[in-house]
């Protein structure tokens, strides 16, 4: 499979730090959200990621360039300088793609598609700002019940939110399959609705693996909730061609795009995830 991470929102929500550091800059441990992210998708079997960003963000692509000026610096730190080798090896499946306009999360992941160059295999997205703390990597779980369940379809990640949180989010119905209670076929997406309107409480919540038709849709989809180009939107319209899964991952997200979810993965996250 490929990922793609769509890295190039303005960090509003994190003024001021976030003016001169990325959010997906910001340290979880020793390491920025973005690397943690990156591995992540490699862990899953992704062999190319593509991080979606803005020109206004040069430090995503300087953290993964090689540096020989560091690597003089640590010629007596082995321990470190292998870590930052190792950095260098994971750049070799990266390329990066600006969005220069802020048009939607289903715009952010279409300006990935030239940089795949026409691939057909599935698309693993992991969004920038989530981190999923488990005991399995997020994006392993998910691809593994995809390959077990229904190979050809598109997958969702799934988790249940309160009821007055779930218009900061696209919203599914559909019927629980499986004997895990985890599984679920997707029979229809309602983005941000209000309470009123929300089909479930289970919530679309930072993790996809996508068809790759997917980008045909989002190629001609229109703006939906708030004049933006809808990820779910075009998903839904795949629904009859690829057939759509949610799968409720076991591990627990932190929205490490606001302070306080920032600091609460800081505070609760295994610190395992930073030796993967």
């Amino acid at each position: 499979m490929n990922a793609v991470i769509p890295a190039a929102g303005y960090g509003t929500r994190f003024l001021p730090a976030t003016k001169a550091v990325p959010k997906e800059m910001l340290p979880i441990g020793n390491k920025p959200a973005i690397q943690l992210i990156v591995e992540e998708a490699v862990a899953a079997g992704a062999e190319r990621v593509v991080i979606v960003t803005s020109p206004d963000k040069p430090a995503l692509r300087r953290h993964f360039e090689p540096d020989a000026v560091w690597h003089e610096r640590l010629k007596n730190k082995p321990e470190a300088d292998a870590e930052m080798f190792r950095i260098e090896e994971l750049a070799k499946r990266i390329s990066f793609v600006d969005q220069l306009q802020q048009r939607g999360l289903g715009h952010a992941v279409l300006q990935a598609e030239p940089a795949l160059r026409g691939d057909k295999t599935p698309v693993l997205v992991l969004l920038g700002d989530a981190l999923v703390d488990g005991s399995e990597p997020c994006a392993c779980e998910l691809a593994r019940t995809a390959d077990e369940v229904a190979p050809d379809a598109s997958w969702v990640g799934l988790e249940r939110v309160p009821m007055e949180r779930v218009s900061r989010y696209g919203v599914i119905t559909g019927d629980q399959i499986g004997a895990n209670g985890r599984v679920y076929r997707v029979s229809g997406l309602v983005e941000k609705p209000s309470p009123e309107e929300a089909p479930s409480d289970l919530a679309i919540a930072g993790r996809y693996l996508l068809q790759p038709v997917i980008f045909d849709y989002l190629s001609t989809q229109i703006p939906g909730k708030g004049g933006e180009i809808q990820l779910t939107d075009a998903i839904m319209r795949s629904l009859e061609i690829t057939g759509v899964f949610g799968f409720r991952y076991s591990g627990k997200r932190h929205d490490i795009g606001n302070p306080q979810g920032y600091l609460t993965a800081l505070t609760s996250i295994n610190p395992t995830i930073l030796n993967s």
